[in-house]
């Protein structure tokens, strides 16, 4: 193939941009603005439609469409208003019904602000565990209990059901001993599956008696610490059966496939399901005892929704009344709260039964230190303290059902009748967690008067103290108290001897103190805190309630300058000596550092703590450490490096400032001006952090940033001093970049690095830094890891080589090297470089040194860099320095002429068609077409890019017409012969 000489064309290009600016037009709105929020007003007149519904003509003040902008400006919804313009009143209808929806639901269910018991259910089954051994009751079923045949008649199945229901006292069921607490709850959880298979199958009765047989086991506290959990488990069972029920019965109320509504009434129950729904109830009736007899009744309490609208209100209080015949305490109490619990399911706005519950477990609450009590707690060796734990899950939900949404003066009646049972301290404890924060807030200083009063024996006072805190974290005490009911709790706190216990009322504590009180205060309970977890390193074993204290305090108290100055915060800290908590607590503060740190700092205590906790996150990565935490502590260390080190604007370099001083380990840095000792920080902060390259990678941006600002003081007009500190910038970031792992992250901050070296007329080292880049992209891989996953490299590598050519075009040529020796040895690595067989890249690139070999031969180049000549000035367009750039031209034309005759198989044909037109378009842009042969080239590669039928006609289309409005112009008057030489073909 003939070789295709390069002649570039002339480019004035502060002309061209001129012609490409857009003609500006001077707009006059008027009234009209188009961000103006639009007003709808309503006519008075109104007139029906065709269907008879009102309409309503609407005016706008400026238009009548909607503007989508208006709703950033006066916050209303475009749907809405047009929802609003287009029916107000059937808009204003809907919205009524729906408030008034809303209001009947406040007062009569139970709203998402009610703590649901399911999510008390685990934190029960995790706390009351036992390790002795269980007993249990298994039905074992017989052969009547299976369902009749469709052919027997109606009187033998009543008979065999009433068989069945005989046959639970005639010795068909199976005890379990000796069974561990898992096998106690696998044999429950048989129980609840063998419910289900019975039901399925048809099989009511069976499942009845599995019931009645599960609620037997709540009369049995034989191992008194599993009971709340063995209540969790039953109750469960309970659950499901009372669901089945129902669910049965109101199937049984379909008419046409329709089920009723939630609020139906009696009158739409169908005779048949409330013949079915009386014929439980009978049978639940006939059970003899009475602890099963309750249990079942009231797990299918809402079934009497079927039968009148007066039965859960006449129930609950019956059922409530039947507990007073259970005599255990304990399994008494337990009976209430699941009465409340499934009383405020389906009437919770019957509050009088729930009332009525709590009063009646106090007026028997004596029981608890009767005779027969205690007995049972001497056989079973449990400690009063212990046993009355027991009843706080029964109480406490008891209590929350009573306190939810409940006024003030219940709360006034509930601490009068604790005072008359002698502040019981389990009951005390029950009413501060179910009431409001905010009335318990109120009253803070009686209640501190009764926990006083109470009797520790029992229940300890500093749960009751916890208990007190939690609420004051969550709601704030009169003001005059504050001070007082601090000094109260902290008292009791103070005193005790166990780690623990005193550790889980301090975490609540501090929280109460960071949000009322000043350092002092706060100073005060840290060093308390260490003062009683330092001996026998009792913080081992309570590194969760430390970390606690830790973020509560960075909670309330964000300045760091306040902070570090708490004389026991650093003191605290050091109680952290296991490695993963440590590195834990450090990512916590430097997260709320990199939050609330507004503006740099330069506080010598704040930077000394904080370089010391970076340190102690960094030490932690090994090659364990996965790489997702890696970059989270790069990010956080990163975080730090670029608020400690900004500079300020109008301070001359060299000049003297007064400045604090930052000591840490090995060296001294000043901030402000002093930018050596800057550079030295970040020389110490590279061997402090080498385990992390996106620290590296920050702090050769961070230096790079600091040789330019020193350029920014000095005007560019760099003195000996600034321009020998600017080279040991420049020699910091060319030692550390080949440290670094990812090839790409080498070459971007090679060429980066290379910019600010030009920038600040270091010539030798900005050569130097692209001379690297070059030798290091024969090494990029073909494949990379871009976010996990494996990535071709040739788009990464056209990226950063179109970057690499726009800074060549300003680099000077070394005195003692060739003409363009960087651009020749780009060219060179790019020959050699192996790249993808289906892949078009290399072609690209080629395509790419033609824009910038085009520029170059320009009399003035596009842009420079300040106080740098480019080749313009040093060549001057010098024939010689010319010849040398169209030479290379056409050995890049030739690479790529190649490259189009390779792909003129039928399989590739498409890529040659758009490489062609590729080509085509950059020697319209940057040839000069005056030129016969470059000329018959552009028409050759445009008859080419459509001679298969591959070409996008729409592309051709816009660049023919394009050719032809430029042939208008004086200077591409040679156009109009270039047009009449391009011919468009349709496509097949």
């Amino acid at each position: 193939m003939a070789a295709f000489p390069w002649h570039a064309r002339s480019r004035n290009y502060a002309s061209e941009s001129e012609v490409c600016k857009l003609e500006s037009v001077p707009l006059d709105f008027g009234d009209y603005h188009p961000l103006k929020p639009i007003t709808v007003t309503e006519s008075k007149t109104k007139k029906m439609n065709r269907k008879g519904s009102t309409s309503s003509t609407s005016s706008s003040s400026s238009s009548s469409m909607m503007d989508p902008l208006s709703s950033v400006l006066d916050g209303t919804d475009p749907l809405s208003l047009f929802a609003a313009a287009a029916d107000p009143v059937t808009t204003t209808a809907t919205m009524d019904s729906t408030r008034k929806k809303r209001d009947k639901d406040d007062s009569s269910a139970v709203g998402s602000d009610f703590e649901p018991w399911s999510s008390k259910r685990g934190e029960i089954l995790a706390r009351y565990t036992t390790t002795e051994k269980l007993s249990i009751n298994l039905y074992m079923g017989s052969e009547k209990g299976k369902a009749t045949t469709t052919g027997s008649a109606v009187s033998e199945k009543v008979r065999t059901r009433l068989e069945e229901l005989d046959d639970l006292e005639e010795g068909s069921q199976k005890e379990l001993l000796n069974l561990t607490q898992q096998d106690y709850m696998n044999r429950i959880e048989e129980l609840n599956q063998s419910l289900k298979d019975a039901w399925s199958s048809d099989q009511k009765v069976k499942a009845l008696k599995i019931v009645i047989q599960c609620s037997k086991l709540l009369s049995d506290t034989t191992v008194i610490q599993f009971y709340p959990s063995k209540f969790v488990l039953i109750t469960d069972i309970l659950d499901t059966f009372g669901k089945l029920v129902y669910e049965r019965i109101l199937s049984m109320c379909m008419d046409n496939r329709v089920s009723l509504p939630d609020n139906f009434s009696p009158e739409s129950v169908n005779d048949t399901a409330k013949e079915t729904c009386l014929n439980w109830f009978f049978k639940i009736a006939s059970i003899r005892e009475l602890i099963p007899r309750f249990y079942v009744e009231a797990a299918i309490l809402k079934c009497n929704k079927f039968l009148s609208k007066t039965g859960i209100s006449e129930c609950l209080p019956r059922l409530t009344s039947m507990i007073r015949g259970i005599g255990d305490p304990l399994v008494a109490v337990y009976a209430r709260a699941y009465l409340c619990r499934v009383g405020m399911e389906v009437a919770p706005q019957l509050k009088e039964s729930l009332n009525k519950n709590f009063f009646d477990f106090l007026l028997t609450f004596k029981q608890i230190h009767g005779d027969t009590v205690q007995n049972q707690l001497v056989v079973q060796c449990v400690e009063i303290p212990l046993y009355l734990t027991l009843y706080s899950p029964a109480i406490d939900w008891i209590l929350q059902c009573i306190a939810y949404r409940a006024p003030e003066v219940l709360l006034t009646e509930m601490m009068e009748r604790c005072k008359k049972l002698g502040n019981n301290a389990l009951l005390l404890n029950s009413v501060m967690s179910a009431f409001r924060a905010e009335f318990i807030a109120a009253r803070s200083m009686d209640f501190i008067g009764m926990i006083k009063e109470c009797d520790e024996s029992g229940f300890p006072k500093h749960l009751l103290f916890r208990s007190l805190g939690l609420n004051l974290a969550l709601a704030d005490p009169p003001e005059n108290d504050r001070l007082q009911i601090l000094n109260e709790a902290w008292k009791v706190i103070t005193k005790l001897k166990n780690p623990q216990d005193y550790i889980n009322c301090a975490e609540v504590w501090v929280e109460y103190t960071c949000r009322h009180f000043t350092k002092r205060e706060v100073n005060t309970v840290l060093a308390d805190v260490i003062k009683h977890m330092t001996p026998d390193r009792a913080f081992e074993d309570a590194y969760p309630q430390l970390q606690s204290i830790i973020q509560k305090v960075i909670t309330y108290i964000y300045d760091f300058s306040l902070l570090f100055s708490v004389e026991k915060f650093l003191p605290f800290l050091d109680m952290f000596q296991k490695e993963s908590v440590r590195v834990e607590v450090c990512k916590c503060i430097m997260e709320s550092f990199i939050k609330h740190q507004q503006e740099s700092t330069k506080d010598p205590v704040i930077l000394n703590a904080l370089l010391h906790i970076c340190k102690t996150m960094h030490d932690s990565v090994n090659a364990l450490t996965l790489e997702d935490e890696k970059r989270m502590l790069a990010a956080l260390i990163n975080g730090f490096i670029k608020m400690i080190c900004e500079v300020e604007d109008h301070v001359e370099y060299g000049q003297k400032k007064p400045c604090k001083t930052f000591r840490y380990p090995g060296k001294q840095v000043s901030f402000g001006r002093d930018f050596e000792q800057q550079l030295s920080f970040y020389v110490e902060a590279r061997s402090m952090f080498c385990n992390l390259e996106p620290v590296l990678v920050q702090l050769i941006h961070s230096v790079n940033q600091l040789a330019m600002e020193t350029r920014k003081v000095m005007k560019g007009n760099h003195s000996r001093k600034t321009a020998a500190f600017v080279r040991a910038c420049v020699a910091f970031c060319f030692i550390t970049i080949p440290s670094l792992s990812s090839i790409f992250s080498r070459l971007n901050l090679y060429l980066h690095s290379g910019q600010v070296a030009l920038a600040n007329q270091c010539l030798s080292q900005a050569d130097a830094f692209f001379k690297a880049a070059v030798s290091l992209v024969p090494e990029v891989p073909k494949m990379i890891s871009v976010d996990g996953k494996m990535r071709p490299s040739d788009a990464f590598l056209l990226e950063f080589l179109c970057n690499f050519f726009s800074t060549l075009l300003v680099v000077p040529d070394h005195p003692e090297q060739g003409v363009l020796f960087l651009v020749r040895g780009l060219l060179n690595v790019i020959q050699d470089y192996t790249w993808e067989d289906n892949s078009d890249d290399k072609v690209r690139i080629y395509t790419n040194v033609l824009h910038l070999l085009s520029a170059m031969t320009q009399e003035a180049y596009i842009y420079h860099v300040d106080k740098v000549d480019s080749n313009d000035t040093l060549y001057g367009g010098d024939s010689k320095f010319l010849a040398e750039i169209n030479k290379l031209c056409e050995t890049v034309i030739a690479q790529i002429l190649d490259h189009l005759k390779t792909l003129g198989k039928e399989e590739t044909l498409k890529r040659q068609s758009q490489l062609a037109l590729y080509f085509f378009n950059t020697i319209l842009a940057h040839g000069d077409l005056r030129n016969n042969k470059l000329n018959q080239l552009s028409v050759n590669l445009w008859n080419l890019a459509q001679k298969h039928g591959f070409a996008d006609t729409k592309t051709m289309v816009k660049t023919l017409e394009y050719i032809k409005r430029r042939s208008k112009h004086p200077d591409t008057s040679h156009f109009t012969d270039l047009a009449l030489r391009l011919p468009l073909q349709s496509r097949t």
